[in-house]
């Protein structure tokens, strides 16, 4: 039986953080880096096999003007819906205050960050209506396997990534700009550069045996067969 080396894959697995405050702004990342990474991400797995994903990798300062605007665009109203819609006493917590700190500092630099790749699929979700293969789970199912493990392929070269949407509000704007046809829809949006400082911890998470449910929903419990 083939061996992997399960302590660094744990340790990949679980160290691949969304980067934001430590995406390196001045470092240039190569292309034939880039292509490693997709490379990789077509190795995931995709319903039929059909491989509908395709990439479109942006390094043009502006073209990243333009998908930085529409991000902006559309992160300003999103915010502040989830500033109001906390309470003073966990707009307080350390860890929520972190996190809309390195969110608001992406929205500022985003036509910063070296690379901006947009994962695309051929078609839309509404071909899989009607379908008996899945439906729109399986067509999301086929498509956004190949993202993270870009995701990951970035992470084991020494690159941070975040996975980002909210361009996609303008979606229709965006790939004007970039010649993508209306038959094509965009997943996303991953800024991708070297990052700065030491590396990554696994984040805080609730205990497996909390949220795995054996044989019923909600039954936590294993039972000795």
């Amino acid at each position: 039986m083939e061996e992997f080396n399960l302590n660094e894959i744990d340790r990949l697995l679980t160290t691949t953080r969304a980067v934001r405050k430590r995406l390196d702004l001045e470092r240039e990342v190569p292309r034939d880096l880039i292509l490693d990474c997709v490379r990789v991400s077509t190795q995931a797995p995709a319903g039929g096999n059909y491989q509908k994903w395709r990439w479109v990798i942006v390094d043009d300062p502006d073209k990243k003007q333009i998908i930085a605007d529409a991000y902006r665009e559309a992160y300003a109203p999103y915010i502040e819906a989830q500033k109001n819609a906390v309470t003073d006493k966990t707009l307080n917590d350390p860890t929520l205050t972190k996190i809309m700190s390195s969110s608001d500092y992406l929205a500022e630099i985003l036509e910063k960050v070296p690379v901006l790749a947009i994962p695309c699929s051929i078609g839309t979700p509404a071909d899989m209506e009607g379908s008996l293969g899945g439906g729109l789970q399986g067509w999301w199912g086929s498509v956004l396997p190949a993202v993270w493990s870009y995701m990951l392929a970035a992470r084991a070269r020494g690159l941070g990534t975040a996975w980002t949407t909210l361009h996609l509000r303008y979606s229709e704007r965006v790939g004007t700009a970039l010649g993508i046809p209306d038959t094509v829809t965009q997943l996303a949006c991953i800024p991708t550069a070297y990052y700065s400082g030491e590396s990554f911890r696994p984040g805080k998470r609730k205990p497996a045996e909390q949220i795995t449910y054996w044989n019923s929903w909600k039954e936590t419990e294993i039972h000795s067969s």
